[in-house]
């Protein structure tokens, strides 16, 4: 049976890095929210159910069978094994998934640029608020990230080429969609910071030449980013840090 992923349509959100590393598997899933007749009332019946044992607080979540696994990093530490984007050695399964971990602190951070008061208010109603700390997030937050993530990927016993381990995992994916993101949402502020990881934009590079993924991003399935998903471009957010 496919896998059934359950997430917002229209944007890529969270839920595109398990989109990620589906597809560079060529696993066969269901993206059931973009399913017609299905659209989000199918993930809220899940959520809302009187009887389902094990409901999940929110998107994403993932179906495998009667099994439903929320979570990003949860969901992804599931599939890793399963789809051969996790490390042989179990010891650095758990390394990989602290790293998804970090990634997944750093999206909330992202999250609360445009959002920092009420994720119930309108971008507009917190904009004076939003200036200030996406200042924060692009002088503090992103240097401290991305210089992580960096060190980690230098640092790699096996070489440069992946985060984690000797083969692509999805820890890889993940870094890949954080770069894509970001260089979207605030492309003056990562322009003028690219010389300082190197590595990262390299592993961006290699991640966006593989086959499986080239077709993804070339596909229709491959939403654009925009004002609605977690990683926003408002012009007056970004600066040169």
């Amino acid at each position: 049976m496919p896998y059934e992923l359950y997430y917002w349509d229209g944007i890529q959100g969270r839920g595109e890095f398990v989109r990620l590393a589906l597809e560079e598997a060529g696993a066969d899933y269901i993206d059931i929210t973009r399913e017609p007749g299905r659209g989000t009332g199918a993930m809220f019946k899940i959520m809302e159910s009187e009887s389902e044992p094990h409901i999940p607080f929110a998107p994403p979540f993932l179906r495998d069978g009667d099994l439903i696994i929320p979570h990003v990093a949860n969901i992804l530490f599931y599939l890793g094994p399963k789809l051969r984007l996790a490390p042989d050695n179990e010891g650095l399964r758990h390394v990989a998934n602290g790293l998804q971990l970090t990634i997944t602190d750093f999206v909330a951070e992202v999250h609360d640029t445009h959002h920092p008061i009420d994720v119930a208010l309108y971008y507009e109603d917190q904009k004076q608020e939003a200036k200030a700390r996406s200042a924060a997030f692009i002088r503090e937050r992103i240097p401290k990230f991305l210089g992580y993530f960096e060190r980690v990927l230098r640092q790699n016993p096996n070489g440069p080429n992946h985060m984690v381990g000797n083969a692509l995992t999805y820890v890889d994916l993940s870094v890949f969609q954080v770069i894509e993101g970001l260089s979207y949402a605030f492309p003056n502020a990562m322009a003028s910071r690219k010389a300082e990881y190197p590595a990262l934009l390299a592993l961006r590079d290699k991640v966006a030449e593989r086959p499986n993924i080239a077709r993804y991003l070339a596909s229709r399935r491959r939403l654009a980013f925009n004002e609605e998903g977690i990683f926003r471009h408002y012009p007056e957010l970004d600066s040169a840090g």
